[in-house]
């Protein structure tokens, strides 16, 4: 039997198991402390590189408007106030309607992809059967935000199915704290839709009474999960096929087809009952053979429309509210109708939001509602306070 080895009468050379234990514990604790503060960096990177995406928009419309007298606006008709000798077929509702995005495109870089759309058709079929996919299925860096998810499926040009993913956008331009993004009921924001017989866009800085510095002019979202049979608050609920009520407007009345569609004139009793109906509704959106009409789980797919859930939000409710977006269809079809569609981040906190004077400022989850109006609102003779979002 071998005897073991000493030197100079000391312990054997190594660790005993002991130490070695407590060596690992304390690594294990080193790396639980620094995970976190590994994560929280580059978290706020993501978050840095989102802020110079909207203040890349913001000075993008700033710059348009200085170049034009007067904002972009989604049109589909005629846009001779947007681009001179170039007009596009119909477009109304927002379904066909060419984006606020696609027209700030060259003032932020954009022009080769600007410079590749066919603005003679609409919006809606603007790929042309595929030959334009490439333009509109280009993913703009600008239009997304690193901390989000990118889009699920593959871009359709009419009935056809290409082998191009949704190029994504996590960035609407405000209509204000209104349901109605169309230039008929008057929205309170910088930007609207502009349907046929509405005429030119006209709204400039001169409008913007409450200051620049005080009216958003975009918003970050969360973009879908592209699952219709799945319910989350990136989904937007259409909530007319479970509303009682008669006629086009369902139980709203003439809230969601005129000026009273804004805050606060359409009345906080109306406003309640909306977000009531909205949560009522979600539960029963995922079933049925026709959910993808009930659950719209296609949130920011694209840039290239004029309508809410494309391109278009409003500020009803303060950043990641508890309540889910509503689209008031009543047919069950596309974002083309009222609706709502609230700021949404992966941020912790809150979301960004790029100003009309082109700053960008993070606001709180926790603001007031009252104040998501004020900040939506051009003109609407508030005070606000930096303090208060």
């Amino acid at each position: 039997m071998k005897s073991r080895k000493w030197l100079s009468g000391r312990r054997p050379i190594g660790f005993t198991l002991i130490e070695l234990l407590v060596v690992i514990a304390i690594i294990a604790v080193l790396i639980a402390l620094l995970l976190p503060a590994v994560q929280s960096a580059r978290e706020a990177a993501r978050r840095a590189q989102c802020t110079n995406n909207l203040k890349q928009l913001g000075l993008a419309v700033a710059n348009y408007e200085s170049s034009t007298g007067a904002y972009p606006e989604c049109y589909g008709q005629r846009a001779i106030w947007d681009i001179p000798n170039k007009s596009g077929t119909a477009g109304d509702s927002g379904w066909g309607n060419f984006s606020v995005h696609i027209l700030i495109l060259p003032y932020m870089d954009g022009g080769p992809v600007y410079n590749s759309i066919n603005f003679q058709i609409s919006a809606a079929d603007n790929c042309d059967n595929g030959t334009q996919a490439t333009a509109i299925g280009t993913r703009v860096n600008s239009f997304l935000c690193p901390s989000s998810t990118l889009p699920i499926g593959n871009l359709y040009c009419g009935n056809t199915k290409l082998q191009r993913p949704y190029p994504g956008n996590n960035y609407w331009g405000s209509v204000g704290p209104t349901v109605c993004p169309w230039a008929g009921a008057q929205p309170p924001g910088i930007f609207m839709t502009i349907g046929p017989g509405d005429g030119g866009s006209s709204i400039g800085v001169r409008d913007v009474t409450d200051g620049t510095s005080n009216t958003i002019a975009f918003g970050e979202w969360k973009m879908g999960d592209f699952n219709s049979s799945k319910l989350s608050l990136q989904d937007a609920i259409d909530i007319l096929q479970n509303t009682a009520g008669s006629g086009p407007n369902g139980a709203f009345g003439s809230w969601n087809n005129g000026t009273a569609s804004s805050m606060p004139s359409a009345g906080m009793q109306a406003f309640t009952q909306f977000l009531q109906t909205c949560q009522g509704a979600a539960p029963a959106s995922t079933s049925g053979g026709s959910n993808w009409k009930t659950n719209k789980s296609l949130l920011g797919r694209d840039w290239n429309q004029g309508m809410f859930g494309h391109t278009l939000g409003n500020t009803l409710l303060p950043p990641n509210p508890a309540y889910y977006n509503c689209n008031m269809e009543s047919w069950g079809g596309d974002f083309d109708a009222p609706g709502m569609y609230s700021l949404s981040s992966f941020h912790p906190g809150g979301a960004n939001a790029a100003f009309a004077d082109g700053s960008v400022r993070f606001v709180k989850s926790s603001t007031a509602m009252n104040i998501m109006w004020y900040l939506g609102s051009k003109a609407g003779g508030e005070v606000i306070g930096s303090d208060q979002y």
